[in-house]
């Protein structure tokens, strides 16, 4: 009788077949690569990043091991999250929007909040900026963008983390405010012109490549590296799943569409942090999300056991 031969005669390394299956090797504490990446980065290299929490703690690392990291509007809180005052950007349109602001023109129907109650101004693009008045806001506003601009200048590196798919868009102008947080909504006001929705692939894609065609015209010499954050959703907006469940789709998506634009450009890198911390970490039977309050988080081991392959992939100990 004829039998199927059980897995293909083909000679595989270790990074392409599972840890530990037939006689590749088991996992060992190294995630394993393919060997060449296109891209070295030396600690004078000059990096700018931006994007969700995660964004936050690929900063603080570069910063500690004496990287090359831009920081800009230093004395601003919203930029502890990023190279520069852009605070937490968890979706791609929150990005896209940063690159018009900060290159070309972007002017949505509705620039401002104003609380009912307090009258404080807020920003409902950037989490949570907050003024005194109009002029404040304005004055503030047009400072970002210039320093905005010098941050991504600066790079020869950028680095975009991803965090989510679920947005809060403005019916009359297609803008996609941060999240429907802070005083003004607190008070009562208007959310009547927002509409929550779930972005999909073709149109997260579509952001990505305008990303892209802005970095190409005003710095064509940067070269940029995109990663999904582990950091799940905390809650979702949808009422038709459960938030593990959303938080599969946003990410999974994400993922999807990078792997496509990564494919597309020679000058764009994937760096599979999220695999490492959510399909590595289980595999050598390690946790690797935080306790407490903020568990959905990533735990400050696989943050140091992401950048460790980092900095040995593209940086001083990378061929």
């Amino acid at each position: 009788m004829a039998r199927s031969a059980p897995y293909p005669a083909l000679r595989f390394t270790d990074w392409q077949v599972w840890p530990g299956s037939y006689k590749n090797p088991p996992a060992d504490g190294t995630f394993r690569f393919p060997p060449a990446t296109g891209l070295h980065i030396t600690p004078t290299t000059p990096i700018a990043s931006m994007g969700s929490c995660f964004a936050r703690e690929i900063r603080k690392v570069l910063l500690d091991e004496g990287y090359n990291y831009i920081t800009e509007e230093t004395d601003n809180p919203a930029s502890v999250h990023a190279s520069a005052a852009w605070e937490r950007t968890y979706n791609t349109f929150s990005m896209r929007q940063i690159f018009e602001y900060t290159f070309e023109e972007w002017a949505p129907d509705l620039r401002w909040w104003i609380s009912p109650e307090t009258n404080k101004v807020q920003d409902p693009y950037r989490r949570i900026m907050l003024y005194d008045s109009l002029d404040q806001a304005e004055s503030d506003f047009s400072r970002h963008k210039e320093y905005s601009r010098r941050a991504l200048e600066r790079a020869g590196i950028l680095i975009l983390t991803f965090g989510l798919t679920e947005i809060w868009e403005d019916t009359v102008d297609g803008s996609v405010i941060c999240l429907p947080s802070g005083p003004y909504p607190k008070e009562g006001g208007d959310m009547g012109r927002y509409r929550f929705r779930v972005s999909r692939y073709n149109e997260n894609l579509e952001n990505l490549e305008r990303i892209h065609a802005i970095m190409a015209k005003h710095i064509p010499d940067c070269k940029l590296m995109v990663t999904v954050s582990p950091v799940h959703l905390w809650a979702t907006f949808r009422q038709d799943l459960d938030v593990i469940s959303a938080s599969c789709n946003s990410k999974s998506t994400l993922r999807a569409v990078v792997d496509e634009f990564t494919m597309r450009h020679d000058n764009v890198f994937y760096f599979p942090s999220f695999e490492m911390a959510t399909i590595y970490q289980p595999i050598l039977g390690k946790s690797w999300l935080s306790h407490g309050k903020e568990n959905f988080h990533v735990n400050k081991r696989t943050v140091r056991f992401i950048m460790d392959h980092f900095f040995s992939l593209y940086g001083k100990d990378s061929n």
